[in-house]
């Protein structure tokens, strides 16, 4: 079915037919031209977030076409791309969902005003998060700055049921031309670790909702309690599905309801999880800088090492610390795009404490390694644990791996499962690990003769000593 009246879906970061208020509204207006641009910020992305996205548009792709419809690519400025399409279609009005993120708020504001001043109809649409950064404030005025009574002001808010499904959409009287996906290259900076990643990547709104179902039937009950520990699988995996758009943020929320109203005893841990996500952009909306700058603006003196060719910086980039929970850690996120939550605590902690590392090189590893990169959780998570971010906690909460371990991989099997076993036969995922990485880093299959590259006991004199130094300025 053809109709002549043609509304601009703006595909981003929304890659899902179920709850999706932009693209409800264009359907209800009529024809529908869904539209994915890869510009200057897609282009900028880091290798694995890039290869995931590529994953999440093959996959959205085929659930528009089950639905009568087709997603046209195109490459460019968005502005010039978005009024070149207007034009080819026919359309007269461009929806999309906002984002929060500084250069994607830049962005729109610009295609906003310019799509308006050529006379079409231009809308955006909440959707990404739970609420929008600036219905959320204080007593007094004013974003939250800590964690816990942001959780507390919003936990018993109102969160709009999803939205239905759109089952059918209409074409246009005509479709513009695409562009092929193979031909913009999204997976060549992953090299061969796209294939071993690949495999651990689950991509697509289908997914997303069967990993929410597996979560909630069987997992969630015992999430407060089991979700630390790094050798069970008790999560709900969800957090890449839910950087894309796979799943929305309501749906996720709506169903960790139903099980709090149910008696699960985790679901209101795992609801408090969900909320870290948004206090994270939250945060990010009224401090864009978060993820470049300290947070806590006195940290600008304290001495991190800076430089990305330091060669303790190189060792914890490649998993060859020393350190068994770090190394294991790093090699999980170079094999599968993701590392367990407690293991991104251990292993930044590590790097921001022990080594003096600043920050902004760890938050730069894990943009370029994450398939579930996150720009706003990523900043936060970060600067949380160095001591320089939204945190009421002392500096000195250091972590040892040591202690982790013992206390979250007691047996063992996490460490077993990323590295290779001089005694007994080494696990395919660890092996894996070699295959994913570059030649050029000459690895082998030898840990017990990695020397740990800093003492525990010594990088934590030498993070406490620093601190102190910081304190007296």
């Amino acid at each position: 079915m053809s109709i002549s009246q043609a509304t601009i879906y703006w595909v981003r970061r929304d890659f899902r037919l179920t709850d999706n208020a932009a693209l409800t509204a264009a359907a209800a207006r009529g024809a529908v031209v869904p539209v994915f641009v890869c510009d200057g910020l897609v282009e900028s992305l880091g290798a694995a977030p890039k290869f995931r996205l590529e994953l999440a548009l093959k996959a959205f792709a085929a659930d528009l076409e089950a639905v009568g419809s087709r997603l046209i690519l195109r490459r460019g400025k968005a502005l010039d791309v978005l009024r070149d399409v207007a034009q080819d279609s026919g359309a007269t009005s461009v929806f999309w969902n906002r984002l929060y993120d500084p250069a994607s708020v830049e962005r729109d504001t610009e295609i906003k005003a310019g799509l308006l001043s050529d006379g079409l109809v231009a809308e955006s649409f909440a959707g990404a998060l739970l609420f929008e950064p600036w219905t959320v404030q204080t007593k007094t005025g004013g974003p939250y700055r800590v964690y816990s009574p942001f959780w507390r002001a919003v936990r018993g808010n109102e969160v709009s049921s999803p939205k239905p499904r759109c089952r059918v959409l209409h074409a246009p009287t005509r479709w513009p031309s695409t562009d092929a996906l193979e031909r913009w290259g999204l997976s060549v900076e992953m090299g061969r670790g796209a294939k071993v990643v690949g495999q651990h990547v689950r991509a697509g709104e289908v997914a997303a909702q069967a990993r929410l179902s597996t979560f909630c039937d069987s997992l969630v009950v015992d999430y407060k309690a089991a979700r630390d520990h790094l050798d069970v699988e008790a999560t709900s995996e969800l957090s890449d599905a839910l950087s894309l758009g796979e799943i929305s943020p309501a749906q996720v929320w709506h169903a960790g309801q139903k099980c709090l109203h149910d008696g699960a005893n985790g679901a209101e841990h795992f609801l408090k999880e969900l909320v870290w996500r948004e206090f994270a952009w939250h945060l990010m909306w009224h401090y864009p800088e978060i993820d470049t700058k300290n947070w806590r603006q006195e940290w600008d003196g304290f001495e991190w090492i800076e430089d990305a060719n330091h060669p303790h910086y190189v060792a914890w980039c490649r998993g060859q610390t020393g350190q068994p929970l770090v190394d294991a850690a790093m090699r999980e996120l170079y094999v599968t795009g993701k590392m367990h939550n407690r293991a991104r605590m251990i292993t930044a902690s590590y790097l921001t404490k022990h080594l003096g590392i600043h920050w902004r090189l760890g938050l730069r590893w894990f943009e370029s390694c994450l398939v579930d990169w996150d720009p706003a959780s990523n900043a936060m998570g970060w600067q949380w644990v160095a001591g320089s971010g939204p945190d009421a906690a002392p500096f000195f909460r250091i972590f040892n791996p040591e202690t982790q371990a013992k206390n979250f991989d007691p047996k063992g099997r996490y460490r077993e499962k990323w590295l290779p076993d001089q005694m007994f036969e080494t696990s395919e995922t660890a092996l894996q690990f070699y295959d994913a990485i570059p030649v050029s880093w000459d690895a082998n299959l030898t840990m017990s003769d990695v020397t740990p590259i800093q003492g525990l006991a010594d990088g934590r004199a030498r993070a406490l000593a620093a601190y102190e130094r910081l304190k007296s300025q």
